[in-house]
């Protein structure tokens, strides 16, 4: 066992990293110094410093973080269109690296020689914790308490909290692992292992049910900038504040749910129930902004790195040389992505009625149906000809 004097520990007050606080004392006879991001849990981080102090924490760290997670992790990916596996838009994935890298800077500031996570052995945050904090601080100790102790089950740590007197609020009846920020909650574990079982309504907390969503459907305006979304309505909002607002609109209208099964990096398969309410209009917003604003070669180059990049958010490689090269030639096509998107909420869907850009190639003048001066349709005949030159050549050949 490593001789480890002081700890930071990425602390959220939920199961695991209450019980982890207490473990750590307890088995490395440290001290431990609690961080905990505000990226918008709300209530969640109600006493959680007072809470942290009581379980045996030296000092507890609350930051908010939001407007730098909006503007500097979760537009970024949102300019890059980017969704895993065609459904996931990376809500706690793209909350790591910003957790991580403060996490570090705290303690270099406390003279930590180790920092700590409440992830899983079977998860994805523990790699992506890790590889961030190797990115930025290769000497860093990193203890892993899910990969040591025998306290291997959420039953097992709820029977822990109740000995040593934690409050946490999962159950025997509710062991979600819930995960919550400005961009979505996710919930995994319970019933929700079982991929047949449906999730209960009212595990959900970010939008109501479709069926529950007003019968008037709700216009809204959504501006954009450089491929980032300024203002709602015309109203200019800072970026947390921007998301904010859209997960308000959108959740009302009962949008951004999704049910998955989705391929873990570690090699297993994993259901998640996810709610993403302004994400999810959001995305759609800014692809129709693109539509009117992007070259053709251009916008399909970068769709076809979606994946790529996507992957890099899940497997936790932010701080990776790669994803940096990624993010500078994906930012480059949003210079002209500027305009205003209008869409129709109703329901749980989201529909786009309009888009309009003084950046815009769109040209009505040779998209037309009627009658137009500006494109010679004969063209169309060598066109088609000399692109189907091989095809022609190949049936001759007999192919």
């Amino acid at each position: 066992m490593a001789d480890i004097k002081k700890v930071v520990l990425a602390y959220s007050g939920g199961l695991d990293t209450s019980v982890i606080l207490k473990w750590l004392i307890e088995t490395y006879q440290c001290e431990v110094v609690t961080f905990s991001a505000d990226l918008g849990q709300e209530e969640e981080l109600d006493g959680l410093e007072e809470k942290a102090i009581k379980t045996g924490a030296v000092k507890a760290y609350v930051e908010d973080l939001r407007e730098e997670f909006v503007k500097d992790y979760v537009f970024p990916a949102f300019r890059a269109n980017a969704i895993y596996e065609g459904q996931y838009l990376l809500g706690t994935s793209i909350a790591r690296p910003l957790i991580a890298k403060r996490q570090i800077e705290i303690a270099h500031k406390e003279g930590a020689d180790g920092v700590s996570h409440g992830a899983t052995g079977k998860g994805n945050d523990q790699v992506r914790f890790e590889l961030s904090y190797l990115a930025i601080d290769p000497a860093i100790k990193i203890i892993a308490p899910w990969r040591e102790w025998d306290l291997n089950a959420r039953t097992r740590l709820i029977d822990f909290a109740k000995k040593n007197g934690i409050e946490v609020h999962q159950t025997h009846d509710k062991p979600y692992s819930t995960d919550r920020n400005m961009l979505h909650i996710s919930y995994e574990g319970g019933i929700l292992e079982d991929p047949w079982a449906a999730a209960t309504d009212d595990m959900y907390i970010m939008s109501v049910k479709p069926e529950d969503a007003p019968d008037k459907p709700e216009i809204i305006d959504i501006t954009f900038k450089c491929g980032d979304p300024v203002a709602i309505n015309g109203k200019e909002m800072s970026p947390a504040v921007m998301l904010k607002n859209l997960n308000t609109i959108a959740g009302r209208n009962g949008i951004g749910r999704i049910d998955i099964v989705e391929n873990r990096f570690v090699g297993m398969k994993s259901r998640g129930v996810y709610e993403t309410p302004g994400g999810t209009v959001l995305r759609l917003a800014h692809m129709n902004m693109e539509s009117i604003t992007l070259d053709r070669e251009v916008a399909h180059l970068r769709d076809s790195l979606i994946p790529k990049y996507a992957e890099l958010v899940y497997n936790g490689f932010w701080f990776s040389p790669e994803m940096e090269i990624l993010q500078k030639m994906i930012d480059d096509t949003q210079k002209n992505v500027s305009g205003r998107v209008r869409l129709k909420l109703y329901k749980g869907g989201c529909f786009v009625l309009g888009r309009e850009s003084d950046q815009s190639i769109y040209s009505e003048d040779f998209a037309t149906f009627e009658d137009d001066d500006v494109y010679t349709q004969k063209d169309a005949e060598g066109f088609i000809r000399l692109n189907s030159l091989r095809l022609r050549i190949r049936k001759l050949a007999g192919k």
